[in-house]
């Protein structure tokens, strides 16, 4: 597998994209007036204990408190003692641990995301390049992805020879096969930096920054270009020059991998835009003809697999089969390009064999072993759901580049134009029944204005009967299609002028806006959001024409064009 990293850096964003035979698998993105926090450490001040939620709002200086649960407050223990994390919670009260007004050390461990603030842990870890320095608890850990026994018990032997009396380490992934010298100026270079964490806590406010985690790039040098990876490209002299300034450091043999591609089109040449605009979308089609639907919520995520345009070959069985396993590919891929966490739920074909449903999780576990954000695969249900959880430690894909609707609010659809109506007719009715003018104005999207009129203003007609009064209905563009603005008119000038914004014989320089719905000949332009229909201009939609207004009706006024 040919493993290579693109760096684009530009004037407000850094963009790092993972790509595997040179399809795109994960994708960082950090702009510098929202840096990432997960990793920074803080002093910070106990504002609230809410023993009825085992749980305390800390103040560390952000926007919103930060969340800390009791089994992230609970003092330092040694892990070798065989007592386990939840074992140790059992029976305690966070009053017991915390006050208010107490001063202690936190580290974010997940983003503040949505009305959410920070979630914080008092047990606090630094990465390295070959080991995670965990100076609040004692205990030695191997990364579970080397699996080689011989080599686990070697990196045991040499951790426990480099590690700092009364603190921890975690044996990093990237560490099989190295020296003891590599793990011992890791060790060193970070006891140094908790040290310099601890004089600035002992000496500075509350609350207070105290460590900010290493920017984008130099977090991708550190946790992912490893041996894996084949190539490494940047589009910044400056970045680049940096970049081998730190692998002088961090790892020397990887300097030949780093290459300057100092080029305006090195994403739109791998393809990377367009893969991420695909990654925004609900439904992402399979090679085979079938997709998949993402629909994601704010701590659930359901996918579902459907055949689609594949009809397959055979049988219904291996139609079924193959979609699902190109599905099960797909989905891990997604997972880790949307970097969605939480709860998901998949929902794949209906599969009446056994050894079938076993092939499709067997393939999707084989692919989510290769994501290194801690996910777990529960099994398969009696429905063919495939339950799993993913860790969520930062925004999604979508949470980074998207915001909410401001006209839905999020919800992804909007009242239809006989919805809004129908509510509209009843506003106009309550206004009729409260106001003494004679004339009432309404102003509406022009869908809704549309169907308040009516075929021939039949609608309009039937409508000011019942009210008695007279009405005049805008279709205005501007109008948002759920919204609607009304006003009584009492003042005769003032209903000419808001009414009917143009008369016969006035000429006027205007734009076409679109073809006329059932006459395509004709054109459409407004006036206010009065209707002009302006005959023989279906043509000449998007430009500016002049035209002579020759009818004024109610709803609409007919032009005619001026030739020059």
């Amino acid at each position: 597998m040919f493993k290579e990293i693109l760096i684009n850096v530009g004037e407000e964003e850094t963009r790092v994209a993972v790509l595997e035979n040179k399809v795109l698998m994960e994708m960082f993105i950090e702009r510098s007036p929202n840096q990432r926090l997960v990793g920074n450490i803080f002093k910070g001040r106990v504002e609230n204990v809410l023993p009825g939620m085992q749980a305390a709002f800390v103040d560390i200086g952000l926007e919103k408190n930060a969340f800390l649960y009791v089994e992230d407050a609970i003092p330092s223990r040694n892990v070798d003692s065989g007592q386990s994390q939840s074992d140790s919670t059992l029976g305690t009260n966070i009053c017991d641990i915390l006050k208010q007004g107490q001063e202690l050390i936190v580290q974010i461990v997940k983003e503040p995301i949505g009305t959410k603030g920070a979630r914080v842990t008092t047990h606090i870890t630094l990465p390295g390049r070959y080991l995670v320095l965990m100076p609040t608890v004692d205990y030695i850990g191997i990364s579970r992805r080397i699996e080689d026994e011989k080599e686990r018990d070697r990196l045991r032997e040499l951790a426990a020879r480099v590690k700092p009396d009364g603190m921890g380490v975690i044996v990093r992934t990237v560490a099989e096969g190295v020296d003891e010298d590599e793990l011992i100026f890791d060790a060193t270079m970070l006891t140094g930096l908790w040290r310099k964490i601890i004089n600035r806590s002992n000496h500075g406010p509350v609350p207070n920054l105290l460590h900010r985690d290493l920017e984008l790039i130099q977090r991708i040098l550190r946790d992912i270009f490893t041996e894996d990876v084949d190539r490494l490209s940047v589009d910044s002299r400056y970045e680049y020059e940096k970049i081998i300034d730190l692998l002088d450091i961090l790892g020397p043999r990887l300097k030949v991998k780093v290459f300057m591609e100092e080029r305006t089109n090195l994403y739109i040449e791998n393809n990377i835009d367009a893969e991420l605009e695909k990654a925004l979308k609900r439904k992402v089609w399979l090679k085979c003809g079938g997709y998949i639907v993402i629909d994601q919520a704010e701590a659930l995520t359901a996918i579902d697999v459907n055949t689609g345009k594949y009809v397959g070959s055979t049988n219904l069985e291996d139609t079924v089969l193959k979609t699902n396993l190109e599905a099960a590919i797909e989905i891990s891929r997604q997972l880790r390009l949307r970097n969605l966490g939480g709860i998901i739920i998949v929902d794949f074909i209906d599969m009446t064999k056994e050894e079938h449903r076993r092939q499709v999780l067997d393939v999707l576990e084989e692919e989510i072993h290769k994501d290194k954000t801690k996910t777990n695969i529960l099994g398969i249900t009696q429905l063919g759901l495939v339950e799993m959880t993913r860790k969520k430690v930062r925004p999604s894909l979508a949470e980074v580049l998207q915001k909410a609707c401001p006209y839905c609010d999020g919800r992804g659809k909007v009242l239809s134009e006989e919805t809004v109506g129908i509510s509209i007719k009843q506003q106009i009715q309550q206004m009729a029944k409260q106001t003494a003018a004679e004339t009432i104005l309404v102003e509406a999207n022009p869908l809704v204005a549309a169907r308040l009129i009516g075929s021939g203003g039949a609608n309009l007609r039937d409508l000011e009967a019942r009210i008695g009064k007279n009405l005049y209905i805008r279709g205005s563009a501007e109008q948002h299609i759920e919204s609607v603005s009304m006003r009584p008119l009492y003042d005769q000038d003032d209903i000419q002028a808001q009414t009917l914004p143009v008369k016969p014989g006035q000429v006027l320089e205007i734009r076409v806006e679109e073809p006329h719905a059932n006459n395509y000949n004709d054109g459409i332009a407004r006036v206010n959001g009065f209707i002009l229909d302006i005959e023989g201009a279906g043509s000449l939609v998007g430009e500016t024409i002049p035209v002579e207004v020759s009818k004024v009706f109610r709803t609409y006024a007919k032009a005619r064009l001026i030739q020059a």
